[in-house]
C-alpha cells in the first residue's frame, strides 16, 4: 500500500492519544459514537481519514475531549483532508444493497401450428346417386383457440392497466404526494417501519438520501447515515418547519415525499463572493475565516458539547442566534448568515467572534490550533 501523507499520522495519532487517556476499548466508543469500531481502527492507524469532520468529532466526544482538543483536532483532521491525493480512499467500508435481477422477457407464446388445410371433397356429379358418407373432415381449431387465448390476455392486461391506475390515484389523494411514475414510497414500507437514523446503513437510509438530493440538497446517496446525512437531514427539518432532531421519522418521511420542499442554496463560489462584497473592509480574512468554519457551506451544521449547535455559513451558535433575534432557519440563508457577522464583526472591528480560526489564518504557518469556535 501507498505511503500516506504525514498530516495523515498527525491527525491519527491526535486521535490515538484521545483514546489511551480514555481507557475505553473500540468496541466501547463504537457504541458511543456510532461509528462502526474497524472504522476507528482505521482512522486510529492513519489509513484512512474520514471525508467528514463529524465523525472524528464523534469520536473525540466519546473520548472525554476538551473544547481545546475537538479544535485541535479539526485543524488537523483539515490539513489530513487538504493533503489527500485525488482518488484516494475512494473505496470506503461501506457495503453496497445488491441489485435486483430480473429474468429476461421470455416473449409471446408460441403459435401452434395449425396443420395442412384439408383437401376439399369432390362434389357428386348430378346423376349419381347420394352415397352416404361420414361427413367431411373438422376444421383445426388451433386458431380460433389462439385468437380467444390472445383476447383473455388483452382483457386481462387491460383489467389490470385501469387497477393500477385507480391505485395510484388514490395513493397520491390519500397522502398529498406525487407518487405517479412508479414511486413506492419505501420509507412507509414494512422495511423501514422504524426512524431512520444515525449508524444506520440500508436501503432505507439510501431512500432518505435520494429524497434530500432530490430535494437539491448536496449528498452522497450511498446508504450510510454518517454526519454528511445528519447535517442535512438537520437541514431540511429546519426548512420544513419539523424540530431538528436529526432522525427521519414519520413526520420527515412524509415531508421527504412532498414535491414543496426545495434545498438548493448558494454554491461556495457564490458564498465566497458575497463575503468579500459585504466584508469589503477585510475581504480576504473574512473568506478564510468562513471557509475555515464551514467550508463556505449554507448548510453545515455542527454540534457543540455542551448540546448547542452552530449553522451556517459562519457557525452561529444558538446563544449568537438568540442576542441577534435569528433562528436556524435564518442562519441557513447564506446572505442573513453573511451580514449578521458582519453586524458581530462591526463591534469591534474584528474577527473575536472566531478566535481559533481568526489565529490560524494571522499565523504565518497552519498551527493545530484553529478550528471551529463554539
Amino acid at each position: 500500500m501507498a505511503s500516506q501523507p504525514l498530516e495523515f499520522e498527525e491527525f491519527a495519532a491526535c486521535l490515538r492519544a484521545l483514546k489511551e487517556r480514555s481507557g475505553l476499548s473500540y468496541g466501547a466508543l463504537a457504541r458511543k459514537s456510532g461509528i462502526s469500531s474497524s472504522s476507528l481502527h482505521r482512522y486510529c492507524s492513519g489509513s484512512y481519514v474520514p471525508q467528514d469532520y463529524g465523525s472524528a468529532h464523534r469520536f473525540a466526544t466519546a473520548c472525554g475531549a476538551s473544547p481545546e482538543e475537538l479544535r485541535r483536532l479539526h485543524r488537523l483532521w483539515a490539513l489530513a483532508d487538504a493533503s489527500r491525493e485525488p482518488g484516494r480512499d475512494a473505496a470506503t467500508d461501506q457495503e453496497r444493497a445488491p441489485e435486483l435481477i430480473r429474468d429476461p422477457d421470455p416473449g409471446p407464446d408460441p403459435v401452434p401450428d395449425p396443420g395442412p388445410e384439408p383437401e376439399p371433397e369432390p362434389e357428386p356429379g348430378p346423376a349419381a346417386a347420394p352415397v352416404p358418407t361420414a361427413g367431411p373432415a373438422p376444421r383445426p381449431p388451433g386458431r380460433r383457440r389462439k385468437a380467444q387465448t390472445l383476447a383473455v390476455i388483452a382483457l386481462a392486461l387491460a383489467l389490470g392497466a385501469t387497477a393500477w391506475v385507480v391505485t395510484v390515484s388514490g395513493t397520491k389523494s390519500a397522502s398529498g404526494s406525487d407518487t405517479a411514475g412508479g414511486e413506492e414510497r419505501l420509507l412507509f414500507s414494512k422495511a423501514c417501519t422504524q426512524p431512520v437514523s444515525m449508524g444506520q446503513h440500508d436501503a432505507c437510509v439510501r431512500e432518505a438520501q435520494r429524497l434530500l438530493a432530490r430535494a437539491g440538497a448536496g449528498i452522497d446517496v450511498d446508504g450510510d447515515f454518517g454526519p454528511q446525512t445528519l447535517r442535512r437531514v438537520t437541514a431540511f427539518q429546519v426548512l420544513s418547519g419539523i424540530s431538528p432532531n436529526g432522525v427521519v421519522g414519520d413526520e420527515t418521511k412524509k415531508a421527504l415525499y412532498s414535491p414543496g420542499i426545495r434545498m438548493a442554496s448558494w454554491s461556495p463560489e457564490k458564498v465566497r463572493q458575497r463575503v468579500r462584497e459585504v466584508f469589503h473592509e477585510a475581504p480576504d480574512r473574512a473568506v478564510a475565516i468562513a471557509d475555515c468554519q464551514s467550508f463556505l457551506d449554507p448548510f453545515h451544521i455542527l454540534p457543540n458539547t455542551n448540546g448547542s449547535r452552530n449553522w451556517g455559513v459562519f457557525q452561529i451558535s444558538d446563544g449568537r442566534l438568540r442576542e441577534l433575534g435569528g433562528t436556524p432557519r435564518d442562519a441557513l440563508d447564506p446572505e442573513w448568515n453573511i451580514q449578521a457577522a458582519h453586524r458581530l464583526w462591526s463591534r469591534g472591528k474584528n474577527f473575536g467572534d472566531w478566535p481559533h480560526c481568526d489565529r490560524a489564518y494571522a499565523s504565518p504557518s497552519p498551527s493545530p490550533s484553529g478550528s471551529p469556535s463554539a
